[in-house]
């Protein structure tokens, strides 16, 4: 469905000029931006994918991966095409990189499904949803509206205008820094000072935020730069959780799959930083929640499995206030 697009301004010769991530694409007529889902016609910008779902399902909230933000909980789950990044990783390349069959959906029905199946909210995932604006706007105000919860899984390359109207209608994020420095953007066609000003932005405007980092061998497992990113993360608040992936070749990627003991000495590292540090997927490290003042178990995973034995975000044992939305 076709809906004009909004944060654009008109050009010459009937082009336009899309300002809604930082790549601010300069898109001529019957021409699409690097998202493949904003488009020009004739002069104007209309977001090409309004309603549209490539990819719809009910999730555990820890896929997202989301740890802190009401564990244990199902969220709904959408995404559509798209992503205004090229990373040769990517593990959901065939809806990224392509436009492929959609079904219809609006914001109400959706809204509805999730109250159906019992789900906290939505999240708008899958590929990168900032490129879908306008409907995210939409369905997170319906959402809102009906007492749901809305969360966000993006890679945070977003000029901060659009993100800041956004902010009012999320409740928690989950953002991929993809590494720490500006040469391992470039490589995914991005750039490293946005995403670090999205990931401030959302935790100042009291969304509840936690980082992914996928460690790809080679490519942006420094562990001096990782030592940076995890000192930098701190120095926003040591409560960000940081989700460590390991990376297993997809797409046009060649690289060897992380070693698992990489991962776990980049835990050790992150934690001389940061209170909560996850290994997301490797099979047999332990991913429980403890209180950091007085180490009291907070939540207990084993995969999908999860136990929580928080009521407030308050600790039970010590009753300090944690990073929680319970």
């Amino acid at each position: 469905m076709l809906k004009e697009a909004r944060f654009y301004e008109p050009r010459k010769n009937s082009a336009v000029k899309c300002m809604l991530c930082p790549h601010e694409c300069l898109i001529n007529e019957s021409k699409n931006g690097i998202c493949l889902i904003r488009k020009n016609i004739k002069g104007k910008l209309f977001q090409t994918a309004y309603g549209e779902l490539s990819s719809f399902a009910i999730d555990p909230i820890e896929k997202k991966p989301l740890y802190h933000f009401h564990p244990s909980s199902s969220i709904l789950s959408i995404g559509t095409n798209g992503c205004n990044f090229r990373c040769d990783f990517c593990q959901n390349w065939h809806i990224s990189t392509l436009q492929t069959p959609r079904q219809e959906a609006s914001p109400a029905e959706l809204a509805e499904k999730a109250k159906e199946a019992g789900c906290v909210g939505i999240a708008f995932t899958y590929n990168e949803p900032l490129i879908w604006y306008e409907f995210v706007s939409d369905c997170a105000a319906e959402f809102k509206k009906q007492g749901l919860k809305n969360v966000i899984v993006s890679n945070g390359y977003i000029n901060q205008s659009p993100l800041k109207e956004l902010i009012p209608l999320i409740d928690a994020a989950n953002i991929d820094l993809k590494g720490f420095t500006e040469s391992f953007y470039k490589d995914v066609t991005g750039g490293l000072e946005p995403v670090k000003n999205t990931i401030k932005t959302l935790y100042i405007s009291e969304v509840l935020v936690e980082v992914t980092n996928l460690v790809i061998p080679d490519r942006n497992d420094n562990e001096q730069d990782f030592d940076a990113m995890c000192g930098w993360l701190a120095s926003i608040s040591r409560d960000i959780p940081l989700h460590l992936s390991a990376y297993f070749p997809a797409y046009k990627s060649k690289e060897r799959p992380t070693d698992p003991e990489t991962i776990i000495n980049m835990k050790k590292i992150a934690e001389k930083h940061l209170n909560y540090v996850y290994a997301g997927n490797l099979r047999h490290e332990k991913n429980d929640s403890f209180c950091p003042h007085c180490k009291a178990l907070l939540v207990k995973r084993n995969g999908y499995k999860v136990e929580s034995y928080l009521k407030t975000n308050r600790c039970t044992e010590c009753g300090k206030q944690l990073y929680f939305c319970v």
